[in-house]
């Protein structure tokens, strides 16, 4: 059904070409799925006429988006393409920012080699989750350089597949390195850590293991305070957010459940808790059951994006209004009356 839609969206474009100048018109946006209001709060965050609009598709799977304010540029990974592409909102173009992402080995790799998360780290580097390398690597973005590994092991065992990354107001990282990147995930014999962790890398160097007890700790997000950390855990028969506490130290202490997704129907069979984000109001966005759900700070639905196809995350750009979310092979943007802060 999209291909045919698709193959009418692109005709429409070559009679408004063919027909000159003078009577051509920007055909509509392509747009997909629905939004689901659960609470009127809704209405606070999503416009009433808001839409989701297909800026690329044609996609594997895409994650990690992020937007790169200084060049007004959405990044975003397709894992098993082992691509980063670039989009530009001045003329809605794609185009390839990075090859070969996530892995560098001669031999294939398992599904999803490529890279996964993506953020900058305030310094002109961006970081990169990289599952094939098993590794959190950086590279400059703004000049021609080769990536630089930041760590690949925690006390000698090298990590699983990093996932996603944020960093915290103090410059540290935090990451996510559940095994879905190895050829074999969970039971693979490549494997050296027998738990899935989530670790904090100090600005000094440092590196701990913060949480090892979260079975698929998978999207990470913190609050706009820096207090509270969210964990999403990408296990469909425990399908949890996770909130901590937030030390001086940076510790994460205090587990307590968020939000829990099995009160919700699996509307298709490949959705868990994913990516996470969240708002200048502190509201938090989880890719998900369903969609994209919007949930308050105290851990009420308040809706869901539905774009007809699984979610995996999601990200602020332009001037903090438009919101794009990676939904398997496509890239879609909304706009939002909430606000959130573009490239984190």
């Amino acid at each position: 059904m999209r291909i045919a839609f698709h193959t009418f969206y692109a005709s429409l474009t070559a009679l408004a070409l063919a027909a000159g100048p003078a009577t051509a018109q920007a055909p509509p946006p392509l747009t997909t799925g629905r939004i689901v209001r659960h609470s009127p709060a809704l209405d606070q965050l999503v416009a009433p006429g808001a839409q989701l609009e297909i800026i690329s598709s044609g996609h594997s799977h895409v994650e990690g988006p992020l937007w790169v304010p200084d060049s007004s540029m959405l990044l975003f990974s397709d894992t098993p393409g082992r691509t980063i592409y670039r989009w530009r909102a001045a003329d809605g173009q794609r185009s390839k920012f990075l090859e070969y992402s996530g892995y560098t080995g001669r031999m294939p790799y398992g599904k999803e080699p490529g890279s996964n998360g993506l953020a900058l780290d305030g310094r002109g580097n961006l970081l990169l989750c990289e599952h094939g390398d098993r590794r959190l690597a950086s590279l400059p973005i703004s000049r021609q350089s080769g990536k630089r590994t930041v760590v690949d092991n925690f006390q000698g065992k090298r990590f699983n597949s990093p996932n996603d990354v944020v960093v915290a107001p103090d410059g540290a990282f935090y990451f996510s390195d559940p095994p879905f990147g190895l050829p074999r995930q969970a039971a693979d014999p490549l494997r050296e850590l027998p738990y899935t962790g989530v670790f904090r890398r100090a600005p000094d160097g440092q590196l701990t293991a913060e949480i090892t007890d979260v079975p698929f700790a998978n999207g990470l997000a913190l609050s706009p305070d820096g207090r509270t950390f969210y964990v999403s855990n990408a296990d469909s028969l425990r399908p949890l957010i996770l909130a901590y506490e937030v030390g001086k130290n940076g510790k994460l202490t205090k587990p307590r459940p968020f939000f829990n997704m099995k009160s919700l129907p699996r509307s298709r069979f490949k959705e868990v808790p994913d990516g996470l984000r969240v708002d200048l109001a502190g509201n938090v966005y989880a890719a998900g059951f369903g969609g994209l759900l919007i949930i308050s700070p105290q851990g009420q639905l308040l809706g869901i994006l539905d774009p007809d196809e699984p979610v995996s995350n999601c990200a602020w750009g332009d001037d903090g209004h438009s919101l794009y979310v990676m939904a398997s092979s496509l890239v879609l943007r909304i706009k939002m009356l909430a606000r959130g802060v573009p490239g984190k």
